[in-house]
């Protein structure tokens, strides 16, 4: 069985009766879990900002190498894929970036992941006009280093990140303080006299003799039991990091292959599969609405304002809006989850239909807004697994969405290869997301055949 979602957030101690009595830490809900939701914001900003703006580097690697666009495609994807699928590189820094905000969260960790992921549209829109501005005046190679470097700025917000640390109690029992061996001292040894040694009484040069004897010794004794203490420590460090490492790997083939499986749980499973199916979508607007706006000669339209900048601005107010919603308590999270994916859904079949600049723009004004809804996911994936497999769980989720990322902007350039035109992309693309929103289904006919059941099964007792 997975653990409830609240059981976040308090430590355990020990009393002399061996009862674990519930402590609240200070951190959740506030103090330093807003700074994990800060470091968490500039985190998106970086990673999934920079990604997000890849198809301004798109139009750029279409000119100079004069190859198809689904070949071309695959650079961006792969960008993507291999960071969320593998999780080398800025993968190693987004996972835990979200994973840290819901643990320092307990009552408001919609909205704080809400927060932290509105980072993702600043960084779009920055990144956007970063990188037209460096190609621009650089070139795109040039362009891509100063890039790299701005991202080192991922190592302070690693700083930032810190586990929740557990109370500690300052007042000792008694009889049960450090233990502190006694020193070896020349003054002690001194007063005491060394064995076969006599002191003299009148502090003649004797006593000079027998100090300067016992400082050239130091104390044999203490010594060695100094180099049995180093070695002690190292075996000690040794045996703890084993043991870590073998709890690790239990804990993990325990996780993913053993009998309290992720992949037991049937509404997980679904969720997945949605993953699957659905962040290509989102994906594929911001690799291939530059180049759809150079077929449609919207250039300088979207020069003075660029679509993708609209889905990043509005894809903020998307994810603080659906955030402070999903906390209410009258609201079902999935319920926003649910209506956020059929909006976005809608939008994905409604765009390939327009054609003037003030239509693609009201459009992505509603791909941004419903896309606000991967602020929900943590808290989704929570209620489905316990906040116990949240990290395990989030990553398999993150994972299914780069294969998604990896695969869709070169199936979208494929196709346009084949028919010259977007417009079957995006209608493939739509049919494929409606696929994913069936498997999300799946939990809430189980909920409705269950409640009749139920409520046959009293009747029928009645």
């Amino acid at each position: 069985m997975y653990t409830s979602h609240e059981d976040i957030g308090y430590d355990f101690e020990e009393d002399p009766k061996d009862k674990k009595t519930v402590k609240p830490h200070p951190n959740i809900d506030g103090g330093w879990a807003w700074m994990m939701v800060l470091s968490s914001f500039f985190v998106h900003i970086l990673i999934m900002g920079s990604q997000m703006a890849l198809g301004v580097l798109n139009v750029e690697w279409l000119e100079e190498f004069h190859q198809s666009r689904g070949l071309t495609a695959w650079v961006s994807s792969l960008s993507m894929g291999i960071t969320l699928i593998v999780g080398l590189g800025s993968g190693m820094a987004y996972l835990p970036a979200v994973v840290m905000v819901g643990r320092y969260f307990q009552k408001r960790r919609a909205l704080a992941q809400g927060l932290s992921t509105t980072g993702t549209g600043f960084g779009t829109f920055l990144m956007t006009v970063l990188l037209k501005y460096l190609c621009a005046e650089y070139g795109w190679r040039n362009a891509m280093f100063i890039q790299g470097a701005v991202s080192l700025n991922l190592c302070v917000c690693g700083a930032l990140m810190r586990p929740l640390s557990p109370g500690k109690d300052t007042n000792l029992p008694e009889g049960k303080g450090p233990r502190v061996l006694p020193a070896c001292s020349v003054e002690s040894v001194k007063s005491a006299g060394p064995p076969g040694r006599v002191e003299d009484k009148d502090g003649g040069p004797g006593n000079e003799e027998t100090l300067s004897d016992l400082q050239a010794q130091e104390c044999p004794g203490q010594a060695r039991h100094r180099k049995n203490m180093c070695a002690l420590r190292v075996l000690k460090t040794v045996s703890q990091l084993t043991m870590r490492v073998r709890k690790g790997f239990r804990d993990w083939y325990s996780g993913y292959f053993g009998a309290s499986s992720l992949f037991t749980n049937r509404m997980f499973v679904a969720f997945v599969f949605w993953a699957l199916f659905a962040y290509s979508s989102f994906v594929i607007p911001f690799i291939h609405l530059p180049e759809i706006v150079n077929l449609y000669n919207l250039s300088e339209q979207n020069d003075v304002f660029p679509l993708t900048s609209i889905i990043a601005i509005v894809h903020i107010f998307g994810k603080v809006v659906l955030g402070a919603v999903a906390d209410l308590p009258c609201i079902s999270v999935w319920n926003v989850f649910l209506l956020a994916n059929f909006t976005l859904v809608l939008s994905i079949f409604i765009l390939p239909s327009m054609h003037t600049y003030a239509g693609l723009a009201v459009i992505c004004a509603l791909i941004g807004f419903s896309s606000g809804y991967f602020s929900l996911m943590p808290v989704v994936t929570e209620d489905l697994v316990g906040i116990e497999h949240l990290a395990n769980a989030y990553g398999i989720i993150i994972c299914a969405n780069g294969i998604s990322a990896l695969l869709g902007p070169p199936f979208a350039g494929w196709i346009f290869d084949i028919t010259q035109k977007y417009d079957f992309s995006f209608y493939i693309c739509g049919l494929l997301y409606m696929v994913g929103i069936l498997f999300l289904l799946i939990q809430p006919c189980i909920q409705i055949i269950e409640q009749s059941r139920r409520k046959y099964i009293d009747g029928a007792h009645a």
